[in-house]
């Protein structure tokens, strides 16, 4: 059976791998979910071939490049495709549908596997993502957990999605926890692109009809932004669950979930840095001795009264228009068995409104 040459996104599931043969640093910006990286140029010859593209000729380009497609594919064939039978069905894209997916496509087909290319290549993938992301956000029941910093909002989600809920983790998504102190260690954050094409990927994963599980978010994580449509939704339509929780338990809480710091004071020091013109120097300055003297405890009980609180009070109700009707979630201890209890709770109370619809 003759495969055609070229395909639609439409029919990416009639594949049985989807190849990436743009450049490594192409790839990592953001790709097709479950797509492989099998580079027909590398970073580096792909700015080779570039620059004598622009400042010799497009014929001398392509001259050099034709070899080093050609060694590539080689490459490939030999370590990464001689395992398969002859009815593999590769799907190949690059930048635009054009010569690099083109080449190894062809070479492909004269092995005799039946291979196909991207019609528009990850140019028009991510004309879709862009287009999906304006409505497909839109049609989801959210329930949109807020509370103040340290309520261990991202673990009460963790507990929903064991029970089966369907949870949309924006902060694991974004590698942030959103905010001044919320960045990961060994953890650099995504691409903006490659962060909407989780996000995206999550929600065509989900049931419209069943509720989504999601953390109250304002609309930067870090340096990314939540997509337009998300975040409206939440904010205008969540059904909100607030988690409430004393100083003491979400201090205990964050020893343990920021325990990265203590093995790292002077990045907390760096990271304290941002906050000068919010707090002044002489506070800053104080913060800093309470970590050189080991005051974990004083430092962060000081950071959620003095700077996390009073941010959460200001801006939840701008970002939240359902937060008066919230469902209240009152937590003594933040500790593994109160989160699947309350957990039990969210998901118990969110399917008896589900089951009077």
């Amino acid at each position: 059976m003759k495969h055609p040459d070229v395909v639609n996104l439409d029919q990416l599931s009639n594949y049985s791998t989807v190849i990436d043969v743009r450049s490594p640093a192409e790839f990592e910006e953001d790709h097709i979910p479950g797509a492989i990286s099998c580079p027909v140029l590398s970073n580096e010859e792909r700015i080779t071939v570039g620059t004598l593209y622009k400042q010799v000729s497009p014929f001398e380009a392509n001259k050099v490049g034709a070899a080093l497609v050609a060694r590539n594919i080689a490459m490939h064939l030999e370590q990464v495709f001689a395992g398969h039978d002859r009815n593999w069905k590769p799907l190949i894209y690059c930048w635009r549908g054009g010569n690099r997916s083109g080449a190894m496509a062809h070479i492909l087909r004269q092995v005799g596997w039946g291979a196909s290319q991207l019609r528009g290549g990850y140019k028009s993938y991510r004309t879709s993502v862009v287009q999906a992301l304006a409505q497909r956000p839109t049609e989801f029941d959210y329930r949109v957990v807020c509370g103040e910093t340290g309520s261990a909002k991202s673990r009460l989600l963790e507990e929903i999605r064991v029970l089966g809920g369907q949870v949309l983790d924006l902060e694991a998504l974004a590698c942030h926890k959103g905010s001044v102190l919320g960045v990961l260690p060994d953890q650099p954050q995504p691409s903006q692109k490659m962060f909407e094409t989780e996000v995206l990927h999550q929600l065509q994963g989900f049931d419209p009809r069943k509720p989504v599980f999601v953390e109250a978010e304002s609309k930067k994580i870090g340096m990314l932004r939540v997509p337009e449509a998300l975040f409206d939704t939440m904010s205008s339509r969540g059904k909100v669950i607030q988690v409430v929780s004393p100083v003491p338990a979400r201090v205990e809480f964050l020893m343990r979930d920021y325990d990265y710091f203590l093995q790292d004071p002077e990045g907390l020091k760096t990271q304290l840095d941002f906050l000068h013109k919010l707090h002044g120097h002489a506070v800053i300055h104080r913060w800093k001795d309470m970590i050189d003297a080991g005051d974990w405890p004083g430092l962060v009980t000081e950071l959620l009264v003095n700077h996390y609180d009073p941010a959460y009070r200001r801006s939840t109700p701008f970002n939240l228009q359902g937060l008066e009707q919230a469902q209240v979630v009152e937590l003594a201890r933040l500790h593994d068995a109160d989160l699947k209890q309350a957990a039990a709770h969210v998901m118990a109370t969110a399917e008896a409104v589900q089951s009077t619809r």
